[in-house]
C-alpha cells in the first residue's frame, strides 16, 4: 500500500535548476536509499518529502493517518530541553505515557525507595500493559542502549553534535512511524552501532527513505534506489549493486546510442550543407530531419570528479610519536603510546565516539600538544589535515578567492601546471559557481570543497577524519582512486567499512583507558580476528536437502519431476527476466503518468521476490544434476 506520493516535484534556488518532474510513490514495504552529486538537491527532496519545505510546483501526497518521521543532518534543540524529553516528546498517547514511565523510572534511580514515585511507576506501567505499548517501551529500552545513550537526564545544550544526532535518531526510531526519513543517520556512529543499526532496519516493519554514504549500509539495507542526475529522479528496482550493476550497463547504452545520434547528425548536416534541392516529399522530409537533429541538444555526459593532484618528496624520516599521553578532565584519551611511521603506511584509526581518535590527529598535526611524551616530524614532512570541522573554511568568501590564498597555478600529477579555476572544473566547481560565496554551497559542496584545499598543499602525510561524512558517493570512488596511487602516509579516522577496507593496511583500535592495539589488514580483516566468521558470507539457504555425510553432493541424480521442475524454471526465469527488463525501462523513463509507474513498480517488486526464489530453486537443482 503507498504511503506517500510525489506529483510532478520540482524546486530551483535563483538559476539553479535542483530538480524537475520527480513523480513516484513510497510503498509501506520500500526501503529506498536515495543518491546523487553533492549539490544535486538530496536533502532538500527529503525535506520536502518530510513537509519541511514546499515544492516550487507539484505536491506531495500522504495516506490518511499515516505518521512520517524525518531526521536531518543538523537537527535543532532546545538546549534547556532533557535528552528524556528529546527522545519521547510526540503527541501520540502512547509515547506520552512512555515519557512519563521513562521519566519515573529516572526519578526512581535517583531516589530509590521513593514509595510515592515507587507507586507512580506500578501504575505507569499498568497503563502502558493496558495501552498494549510494552512493545514500545522495550524498543525505546534497545534504541536508548545501542546508541549509547545513558544520561537520559542531561541537557541538550551540554552535548556534543554528535551526541545530539544520536539523540534525534533515538527519538525517530523510538516514534515508530511509518515512513522514516534519514539524511545521513550513519555520521557520528561507531562501526559497531552501523552494523546493529543495520539488522534494525532490516528487520523495521515501515518504509523507509535515507541519504547515506556509507556503501556497505546502503547495499544491506536497502531495496531499491532513488538516484538524482541532472536534474532528474530514476528508480532502480535493487540494492546498490544491482543499481551499480544497471547504471553501468545504461551508461554503456547511452554512449553507444549518442554515438549514433552524432554520426547521423553529422551524416545529415553533411548533406544539408551540399545544397539539396527540397523538390521532393523525400528531399523535403530530410531535409526537416537534418535540421531537427541540429535543434537536438547534444548528449551531455555525467560530470566525473579528477583529483590529479600531485605530492612532495618524502625522506627517510617521517614521523615518530615517542611515549606519547592525553587526558581530559581525569579521562585517559591516549596512554603512552608509540610509534613510527614507515613509508607508505596506510592506517584506519576506529573506535567509539569521544575515545580520543580526532585528539590523535591534533597531535600528529600540531594543533594540540601531549601531556607526556614527544613527536617528532622529519623536515621533508607535509602534512594534509581534512578535519571534521571545515576550520578553514570563510563563508563570505568566494570560492575561487578561497582556492588562489593556495596557489593560482597547481601542479598535476602528471607535471603540468593548471589555474586554480582550471582545478576548481576538475572538482565539479564549474565557472558560474567559482564566483560563489562559500556559505551558499551545500553542505557537501562545501566539503569537496575543503577537500581540494588539502590536497593542494601536496601532503605526503595525509590525514583524514571522517571523510565519508557529507561526501557524495562519486567523490568517495574518486578519492579512493587517487589514494589509489598516493605515493605518501595516509591516516584515516573512519566509521565507514567499506572505505577503511578499500584504503587501509593497518588497523589502529581505541580499546579504552587510552590504550591502542594495532591489528593488521584493513577493517573486514579486523573483524576476523576480533571475531572469527563475523566478516563471512552467509550461504543461501534451499529447500533441496544436503547431501549425507561421507557422499558426493552429485551421488544422488535428480528424479524424473525434478528435471521437469528445472526445465520449467529455466523457461520461467527467462520469461521473467524478459519482464522485467521491459518494466524497467518503463520507470526508466520518468514518466509523468504516476498511475503507469506506480503499477510498474509494484509489479517489478513482486516479479524481484519471484525471480529469487526461482533462481535459488534452479541453483539447487543444478548442484544434484
Amino acid at each position: 500500500m503507498t504511503i506517500i506520493s510525489l506529483e510532478d516535484i520540482a524546486m530551483s534556488y535563483g538559476p539553479r535548476q535542483l530538480f524537475e518532474a520527480v513523480t513516484f510513490g513510497l510503498d509501506e514495504s520500500d526501503k529506498v536509499g536515495l543518491i546523487g552529486l553533492n549539490g544535486s538537491g538530496k536533502s532538500t527532496l527529503l525535506r520536502i518529502i518530510a513537509g519541511h519545505e514546499q515544492p516550487q510546483t507539484g505536491r506531495v501526497i500522504i495516506a490518511n493517518e499515516r505518521v512520517v518521521a524525518y531526521l536531518p543532518q543538523n537537527p535543532i534543540f532546545d538546549p534547556d530541553q532533557t535528552v528524556l524529553d528529546a527522545v519521547f516528546t510526540a503527541s501520540d498517547e502512547a509515547m506520552q505515557l512512555l515519557r512519563d514511565y521513562e521519566m519515573s523510572c529516572h526519578d526512581l534511580s535517583l531516589n530509590p525507595g521513593n514509595e510515592r514515585i515507587l507507586d507512580r511507576v506500578a501504575t505507569l506501567a499498568h497503563q502502558l500493559e493496558a495501552a498494549g505499548a510494552w512493545n514500545l517501551e522495550t524498543n525505546a529500552q534497545t534504541v536508548l542502549s545501542q546508541l549509547g545513550i545513558n544520561d537520559t537526564g542531561a541537557r541538550m545544550g551540554s552535548l556534543s553534535g554528535g551526541e545530539r544526532k544520536r539523540v534525534a535518531l533515538a527519538h525517530a526510531l523510538v516514534s515508530r512511524p511509518d515512513l522514516l526519513i534519514l539524511d545521513e543517520p550513519t555520521n557520528h556512529l561507531d562501526a559497531d552501532t552501523i552494523a546493529w543499526f543495520e539488522i534494525y532496519l532490516a528487520r523495521y516493519a515501515g518504509a523507509l527513505l535515507l541519504v547515506t554514504h556509507d556503501r556497505y549500509f546502503l547495499d544491506r539495507v536497502t531495496n531499491r534506489i532513488l538516484e538524482i542526475d541532472r536534474g532528474r529522479v530514476q528508480s532502480f528496482a535493487g540494492n546498490y549493486a544491482y543499481y551499480l550493476e544497471k547504471k553501468e550497463a545504461q551508461e554503456t547504452q547511452d554512449a553507444v546510442a549518442g554515438e549514433k545520434q552524432e554520426a547521423l547528425a553529422r551524416r545529415e548536416l553533411a548533406w544539408l550543407r551540399r545544397g539539396a534541392k527540397a523538390r521532393s516529399t523525400k528531399q523535403k522530409a530530410r531535409v526537416q530531419r537534418a535540421e531537427e537533429l541540429q535543434k537536438q541538444p547534444a548528449r551531455t555526459t555525467k560530470p566525473e570528479l579528477d583529483i590529479s593532484i600531485g605530492f612532495s618528496r618524502m625522506g627517510k624520516k617521517i614521523l615518530e610519536l615517542d611515549g606519547i599521553s592525553k587526558s581530559y578532565d581525569g579521562k585517559h584519551l591516549i596512554k603512552t603510546f608509540s610509534y613510527a611511521l614507515k613509508r607508505n603506511d596506510r592506517i584506519g584509526v576506529i573506535g567509539a565516539s569521544g575515545s580520543g581518535k580526532t585528539t590523535l590527529l591534533d597531535i600528529i598535526a600540531g594543533r594540540i600538544e601531549p601531556d607526556a611524551g614527544r613527536v617528532d616530524r622529519g623536515q621533508t614532512i607535509v602534512i594534509g589535515y581534512y578535519d571534521q570541522d571545515n576550520r578553514e573554511l570563510n563563508g563570505s568568501e568566494r570560492v575561487i578567492d578561497y582556492i588562489r590564498e593556495v596557489a593560482e597555478g597547481i601542479e598535476t600529477a602528471d607535471g603540468q601546471v593548471i589555474t586554480a579555476s582550471q582545478m576548481l572544473e576538475k572538482f565539479l566547481f564549474p565557472p558560474a559557481m567559482q564566483y560563489d560565496l562559500i556559505s551558499r554551497l551545500s553542505g557537501g559542496e562545501q566539503r569537496r570543497l575543503y577537500l581540494l584545499r588539502v590536497l593542494m598543499g601536496a601532503p605526503n602525510l595525509l590525514m583524514l577524519d571522517e571523510p565519508t561524512n557529507d561526501l557524495d558517493i562519486q567523490t568517495l570512488v574518486r578519492l579512493e582512486e587517487y589514494l589509489d596511487s598516493f605515493a605518501g602516509c595516509l591516516v584515516v579516522v573512519s566509521h565507514d567499512r567499506y572505505f577503511l577496507d578499500r584504503t587501509v593496511e593497518s588497523i589502529f583500535r581505541f580499546e579504552g583507558s587510552g590504550r591502542i592495539r594495532e591489528y593488521p589488514g584493513n577493517y573486514t580483516a579486523f573483524l576476523e580476528v576480533r571475531q572469527p566468521g563475523a566478516a563471512e558470507t552467509i550461504e543461501a539457504k534451499t529447500s533441496v536437502p544436503r547431501p549425507a555425510p561421507g557422499t558426493s553432493a552429485g551421488a544422488r541424480k535428480l528424479s524424473y519431476k525434478e528435471r521437469r521442475e528445472f526445465e520449467e524454471l529455466e523457461k520461467g526465469i527467462e520469461v521473467a527476466e524478459a519482464r522485467k527488463a521491459e518494466l524497467e525501462r518503463v520507470l526508466a523513463a520518468s514518466s509523468s503518468d504516476f498511475v503507469a509507474v506506480e503499477a510498474a513498480y509494484t509489479e517489478l517488486q513482486s516479479l524481484n521476490r519471484e525471480l529469487e526464489k526461482d533462481v535459488d530453486r534452479k541453483a539447487a537443482l543444478a548442484e544434484l544434476a
